[in-house]
This record gives structure tokens, C-alpha cells and sequence, in this order.
């Protein structure tokens, strides 16, 4: 005799996912509305202090981490299934890795030819 599970267990095992995903949305909603809030009031007060973010930086550690994992995962499957479609998981952050690798390097060369012409 098989297990067949019951309607009311299909409808809360497709319900989980459903509910994860709005209580999620709810706390990122309210993330961004409290954390608007507050830089709003910090506005006012005149305490804000406007962060800087490097993404010549950023954009070169995030390169090299994808670059990286890009060639293991790309080395990974070429040595477990061969030539195959399953490379393109190794092959699509090795390529985003290189073309932020190519930004950082393009983006220091405007800068420097900024720097001549000034």
C-alpha cells in the first residue's frame, strides 16, 4: 500500500515558500524604510557624513573572488563531465570576473590621462 500524501500536506508544503517569501519582503521593506528614516532625521540634524565607496576597489576584490571561483568551478566540471554545458557555471563568473578585472584596469588609465591633460 503507498503513502499518498493528503491534500492538506500538498497545500502547506506549497504554502512555505509562499509565506517565506512575503516575510521576507516584509522585513526588507521595513529595513529600507526605517534605515530611510533615519538619514532623513540625521539629514535634519545635520549629523549625516556622506560614506565613500571606492568601486575601483570594489570592483577589483569582487573580480579577482569571481575570477577565482569561475576557474575552479570551470576546472571542476571540465575534469568531471568533460566538454559539456554544465562548464558554463565556472565559465559565467570567470567572464564577469575578467571584464571587472578590465574595468579596474580601464578606469585607472582615464584616471591617469584625467591626471595629464589637467
Amino acid at each position: 500500500m503507498q503513502n499518498v500524501p493528503s491534500a492538506a500536506v500538498n497545500i502547506i508544503v506549497s504554502i512555505i515558500p509562499i509565506v517565506g517569501i512575503v516575510m521576507g519582503s516584509v522585513v526588507v521593506f521595513f529595513y529600507l524604510f526605517w534605515s530611510h528614516r533615519q538619514r532623513m532625521l540625521m539629514i535634519e540634524k545635520g549629523l549625516f557624513a556622506r560614506r565613500y565607496f571606492d568601486l575601483r576597489l570594489f570592483s577589483l576584490l569582487l573580480g579577482l573572488v569571481l575570477i577565482g571561483i569561475g576557474a575552479s568551478l570551470a576546472l571542476f566540471f571540465l575534469l568531471k563531465e568533460g566538454l559539456a554545458y554544465s562548464v558554463l557555471s565556472g565559465l559565467i563568473p570567470l567572464g564577469i570576473g575578467a571584464s571587472l578585472i578590465a574595468f579596474f584596469i580601464v578606469s585607472r588609465n582615464v584616471k591617469t590621462n584625467e591626471r595629464d591633460r589637467a
